[in-house]
């Protein structure tokens, strides 16, 4: 019996869409497209996730990719604006299972300079019984050892918990470890694949 409901945050509980920032640079969204791919930004970006720092990261791609060096220094101060309004249909489910006696808790990759200030602008996630940040730990998803620490840290037994996540790596990867998963695509199919499962939403 599932007695756990574990969220992650970026793009289930909170829109993170790098796009939105960029905007300000670029003519096109195709533009974008081809600034991602080519600066290697999402790997960049999990690098903060994974620990380390925003200085870091724009002097390591200062020296990689010098054309984009402005555009790396622009996230690094203004990653705030690639945030949307909270996911309301989520953060409800969040509320439902809390009031309903499970124990809600969230694991996330992300920057831990950026969790703190996240916290603030988002004071629902405030409400979860504990959150592990992969920045924080130096350990991002979906590596294994991410889910174990998480497991031990709060005491979850995986086979009675439940892990919603945007990435299908990282519902693969919860899997593996033991956890019950569901890939979110939008509120609608995550409360009928809850539904499927038994939860009570």
């Amino acid at each position: 019996m599932i007695d756990t409901i574990i969220f992650d945050i970026g793009n289930v509980l909170i829109p993170w869409e790098p796009k939105w920032l960029f905007r300000d640079y670029f003519d096109s969204d195709e533009a974008i497209d081809h600034f991602l791919a080519d600066s290697k930004f999402h790997e960049w970006n999990l690098a903060q996730d994974a620990g380390r720092s925003f200085a870091e990261g724009v002097a390591a791609h200062r020296q990689a990719f010098p054309q984009y060096a402005n555009l790396f220094q622009a996230y690094a101060e203004r990653w705030e604006q690639a945030l949307g309004p909270a996911i309301e249909t989520s953060v409800e489910l969040v509320h439902h299972f809390k009031q309903a006696g499970f124990r809600v808790l969230a694991l996330t990759n992300m920057s831990h300079e950026a969790f703190p200030r996240i916290r603030e602008i988002y004071p629902f996630l405030n409400e979860f019984e504990g959150v592990l940040v992969s920045g924080q730990e130096k350990l991002v998803k979906p590596q294994p050892e991410i889910y174990a620490l998480f497991c031990q840290r709060f005491k979850v037994e995986p086979s009675k918990a439940l892990f919603i996540d945007d990435s299908a790596k990282n519902i693969a990867a919860a899997r593996a470890f033991g956890l019950h998963a569901v890939l979110y695509t939008n509120g609608g199919n995550v409360r009928t694949e809850l539904r499927q499962i038994g939860l009570p939403v």
